[in-house]
């Protein structure tokens, strides 16, 4: 196969991932992607391996992360765009070096699953470096709505990803064996194919209320679709949730309602410091009976800021202690790194003067709810938190009984990276067997079943809210028991297979 034919087939692989996720989501493009590019590398040496790889990414990545060339513009999108395809590059020159180093002998049929695991060890490495890592794009966050998305629940979204991976991967091992005419390799590849796609329907899910239910009112209160330039419009955003509430208490004035839940910053400036905002949420508080689970920013550290989640009461205090700081500010957003010289790519950054300092404690709020007669414990997951693996899944073990996603999408414009945020969502809870209410300022608000299906749902752009009788459960899934360790092995076993061939191919050369 010619260079210039590998690079098309790269191009046309990555354009093809991108149809996998929101808002196009045919999660079958994922595995018929890897495929393609699994036969664009099966002959490239590490060097041009690393090159089809990160075309591959740039390829995907560009047209996912859109929404960051709608918020930021273009630099710093293609920037981000070819920093994570980086990893993709890295996963075909590794794969490169074992197959060329004889690392797995006469075992070669083992390489679909060598593949598999140095993509999620890649995915793994820059889901946590660096600057915190980026794990947006993942494979796993397209597989949702297929058999695959039943395996979060089993190991999380690393194991999503092998699974989709390994199958992507048999199919173009199976399509190279097909053209070299061995048709009981090729036959073998596709009927194992067929086993993971089907084998994951077994796995049982159960979405059934385990201590109680609870009566959730969501808002979802809307702002002009400004960019940037929402976030100097803190009053309204705040006045418009509060209108919102008032006209869902009006709408529905005999429901009950156990607990009310506003985004990320929809009150941008915070209540415990300001009469006219205190008052806003009160009034809606008082409205429908319960207290607000709202997003606010606390501003009162010398170096910096909280990003965080508190309790507002009907009687128009915060509730002691119920306060949730986040815990992963996101990198050139919320805080600058290297921020001289992130100027010189982008001197938006400038709008960010005071950075988000990570919070220490795990996503678990204890709210008192009158018609159970005890606490229940919340787990809010504060914007970009959600595609961060290990904060559901501490929040879950620590006992929340159902997950809060609060976001603010105010500055992506109309995009998919709601819907993109959506689908992660719905797959940590599936992972954690939770109840999750993703409440947005501007959309994609949705309330999801343990299962991760999607029961209610508000659009872009538009003033929404609704009440919703969600299960309460505190069984812990495989994933949450086990996740963490997984993705040790996951990265250790990478890591290991890139050092040893690495080692052969050095050593063979020698020789």
């Amino acid at each position: 196969m010619s260079s210039a034919r590998r690079v098309l087939i790269s191009v046309a692989a990555g354009l093809t991932l991108f149809l996998a996720f929101p808002d196009v989501g045919w999660w079958i493009a994922a595995p018929i992607a890897i495929a393609m590019f699994y036969v664009a590398t099966m002959r490239s040496t590490a060097r041009g391996a690393f090159g089809l790889g990160w075309i591959f990414g740039m390829a995907f990545f560009l047209p996912h992360l859109w929404w960051a060339f709608v918020a930021v513009g273009p630099i710093p999108w293609v920037a981000l765009s070819a920093a994570e395809s980086v990893a993709i590059g890295l996963v075909s020159t590794v794969f490169a070096h074992v197959k060329r180093s004889e690392l797995l002998g006469r075992a070669r049929w083992l390489e679909p699953a060598v593949f598999a695991v140095l993509w999620v060890a890649a995915e793994l490495l820059r889901s946590g470096w660096p600057f915190g890592g980026f794990p947006w794009g993942r494979v796993a966050f397209s597989a949702v709505d297929s058999p695959f998305g039943r395996l979060a629940w089993l190991g999380g979204a690393p194991l999503v990803s092998f699974a989709v991976v390994l199958m992507g991967a048999m199919v173009g091992a199976g399509a190279v064996a097909l053209r070299q005419r061995r048709l009981l390799v090729a036959t073998a590849a596709a009927f194992a194919s067929v086993v993971t796609v089907i084998a994951p329907i077994g796995i049982p899910l159960d979405g059934r209320a385990e201590t109680g239910t609870l009566s959730v009112a969501w808002v979802q209160g809307n702002l002009a679709n400004e960019g940037l330039d929402s976030f100097a419009r803190a009053r309204e955003v705040t006045q418009n949730h509060r209108d919102a509430s008032l006209d869902l208490a009006a709408l529905e004035p005999n429901a009950p309602v156990d607990l009310v839940i506003w985004p990320e910053s929809s009150s941008d400036i915070d209540p415990r410091s300001d009469a006219e905002t205190a008052a806003d949420i009160t009034v809606a508080a008082q409205a429908l009976g319960a207290p607000i689970l709202l997003g606010t920013n606390d501003y009162t550290p010398d170096n910096g800021r909280y990003n965080l989640s508190l309790v507002w009461m009907p009687d128009g205090t915060q509730l002691a202690g119920a306060e949730y700081r986040k815990q992963v500010p996101a990198a050139f957003a919320e805080y600058i790194p290297i921020r001289s010289i992130a100027r010189v790519f982008s001197k938006e950054v400038d709008r960010v003067s005071s950075d988000v300092l990570p919070g220490k404690d795990p996503a678990r709020l204890a709210i008192p709810v009158d018609s159970l007669g005890r606490d229940v414990i919340v787990g809010p997951i504060i914007c970009f938190e959600v595609a961060y693996d290990w904060v559901p899944r501490q929040a879950a073990r620590e006992g929340a009984e159902f997950l809060a996603v609060q976001t603010n999408n105010a500055t992506f414009g109309v995009t998919p990276e709601s819907t993109q945020q959506l689908a992660m969502s719905r797959l940590r809870a599936i992972e954690t067997g939770r109840a999750t209410l993703q409440v947005s300022t501007v959309g994609v608000s949705a309330v999801i079943s343990p299962t991760g299906r999607v029961i209610d749902r508000a659009e872009l752009f538009t003033r929404a809210s609704g009440i919703a009788e969600i299960p309460l459960r505190t069984s812990l899934t495989p994933a949450t028991h086990w996740g963490g360790p997984l993705e040790v092995a996951f990265e250790t076993t990478g890591a290991l297979i890139a050092g040893l061939a690495i080692i052969m191919r050095v050593r063979r050369r020698r020789r």
